[in-house]
């Protein structure tokens, strides 16, 4: 749980790196993400880890593809999901 929540308030850092105008949407998108698999089920197939994965690498197209960030901006992202 505990590192959930350090990728959960990393995902927000980066979401103020985006155009003020489009910071509350995917503060929120983030917000209902995390909240959906807060509580995994013992028997579901995505584990955590693959949870991690996937949200560092929707910050990375989001960061990248529609708004320019560089991807180095999301480093400290990568090393909280990888560790």
């Amino acid at each position: 749980m505990r590192k959930a929540l350090r990728i959960y308030g990393e995902v927000l850092r980066l979401v103020r790196r985006l155009p003020k105008d489009t910071r509350p949407y995917y503060a929120k998108y983030a917000r209902e993400n995390f909240v959906n698999y807060r509580e995994l089920d013992a028997n579901d197939d995505t584990s955590p880890d693959e949870l991690f994965h996937r949200a560092y690498n929707h910050s990375l197209w989001v960061l990248n593809k529609v708004y320019s960030v560089e991807e180095s901006a999301a480093s400290k992202l990568k090393e909280i999901c990888s560790g």
